[in-house]
């Protein structure tokens, strides 16, 4: 039986080296991004971040690749697991709005683990960065992201696991054949589910990616060495393809479309808040309104949310912090921002806080549901003490390629998420070597400079 969508795959992904200038510099910005988040969420007072590097220390291991924020190595697998949960422990790392997914914080890990590994040059690990993205977001497009969410998986788990091989596939140079065979291995460790929600640690949210990231690395070793694994898994006349499991009505087609034309890297959003993504343009029109108006929280009387009926559920009075629209708007009317420590520490006992978490809303709007997945549109509504409404529609969020960050506004982003946990002038030699890195030689000269001695 013709295995021809997964061959496609398997022969791209094994002979792909070659960036356009243009997507070199965007690969920059989005390692850099990651690497801003992966440093933050390192900082061991986090319980998250201290229990899975304790956890990769005790596994030992051959020394291949750093374990970011702490002083020690681990094999390639057990970094890619951490670095992994690491990347999308903050929630503020870069993500992919039609494809509901956060590939960055999967494809960057799995690329350093196996560049640190192999001694690849800054050129291949940009590419297979780049590499990684894209075939995690057209997995999760090909499998359908809605249908994901509606099943209780988790895109950035289930379809990232195939950006974390591809990555980690490039680097160890598998030919088509070992592609083939490591997407089958992949797809068999496939898994995530969305029963993090009910996890208030925010504990078992990040580890889905790292979980992507492990699962992608060790398909592709095994299947290096010449271990076997399932045929044709992207191939709907296969029996037991990744449709049939994950989604039934999946689309094999946007797994090739416009291959090696279109790179998904270009598409992907920064974010300035520590939240779920669906939150963003939210955030800004609250916090748009407040500048323009000049309002300080005591004149809110309650704040409401119009969001597309499609995505709603997963922020409504979600147990999460990171994920609920009651939490996360009134903290950031009260500090005009949203950090880490916001969702990993409870602030409803703060008396504002408390007051707008009860007078704040969620309606679903069929309306906005016309946009979505590609765009997350929302409109927010601020009634006022006076009895005034003030509303604000965004459809873009500062961040997204419509509505882009300047370099300067990354770079400000990045410092104030790592100065915490390294000094400036480390910071500033990490920038530096990103805003290079084609002309690295070796990739581990980057990692040296994200170990922290303890």
């Amino acid at each position: 039986m013709a295995i021809h969508t997964t061959r496609t795959v398997a022969d791209f992904c094994s002979s792909f080296n070659c960036l356009p200038k243009p997507v070199v510099e965007q690969a920059k910005k989005i390692v850099l991004d990651t690497l801003g988040a992966l440093l933050a969420a390192s900082a061991s007072n986090y319980s998250g971040s201290r229990i899975i590097t304790e956890f990769a220390k005790a596994q030992g291991g051959v020394p291949e690749a750093t374990v970011i924020g702490r002083d020690f190595s681990t094999s390639c697998v057990t970094a890619a697991l951490t670095n992994g949960t690491l990347a999308y422990y903050c929630d503020v790392e870069p993500h992919h709005t039609e494809a509901v997914l956060h590939p960055a914080a999967v494809a960057v890990p799995s690329a350093l683990a196996a560049g640190e590994k192999e001694s690849c040059d800054g050129r291949a690990f940009l590419a297979a960065v780049v590499l990684g993205i894209d075939i995690a977001c057209r997995a999760s497009i090909a499998l359908n992201p809605i249908t994901l969410y509606e099943r209780g998986f988790h895109p950035s788990s289930v379809a990232g696991c195939f950006g974390a091989v591809a990555a980690a596939g490039n680097i160890m140079k598998l030919d088509s054949n070992q592609f083939v065979n490591a997407s089958g291995l992949t797809s068999t460790q496939a898994s995530g589910l969305l029963a993090w929600a009910s996890d208030g640690t925010e504990n078992s949210r990040p580890f889905n990616p790292g979980i992507a990231a492990r699962n992608g690395v060790t398909a592709a070793l095994l299947s290096k060495m010449g271990f076997g694994g399932p045929q044709g898994v992207f191939d709907k006349d296969m029996k037991y393809n990744v449709f049939r499991a994950f989604s039934q009505n999946g689309d094999p087609s946007a797994l090739t479309d416009r291959l090696g034309q279109h790179f998904y890297i270009n598409e992907l959003a920064i974010k300035l808040y520590s939240c779920c993504s669906f939150l963003h343009s939210g955030l800004d029109g609250l916090l748009d309104i407040m500048d323009k108006h000049c309002l300080a929280v005591e004149d809110i009387v309650g704040i409401t949310l119009r969001f597309p009926k499609s995505g709603g559920a997963m922020i409504d009075n979600n147990p999460l912090r990171s994920h609920c629209a009651q939490y996360i708007l009134p903290v950031a009317a009260v500090n005009k921002q949203v950090v880490i420590d916001d969702i990993l520490l409870d602030r409803r006992t703060e008396p504002t806080i408390a007051r707008l978490c009860q007078q704040t809303r969620l309606l679903y709007d069929e309306e906005l549901d016309k946009g979505y997945p590609e765009q997350y549109s929302s409109i927010v509504e601020v009634l006022l003490n006076n009895g005034k409404i003030h509303s604000r529609r965004v459809d873009w969020p500062k961040g997204h390629p419509n509505n882009p960050l300047t370099q300067e506004e990354l770079v400000t982003k990045f410092l104030r998420l790592v100065t915490p946990v390294i000094s400036k002038e480390r910071a500033g030699e990490i920038i530096a070597m990103v805003n290079r890195l084609e002309e690295v030689e070796n990739i581990g000269e980057l990692a040296k400079l994200l170990q922290v001695k303890s």
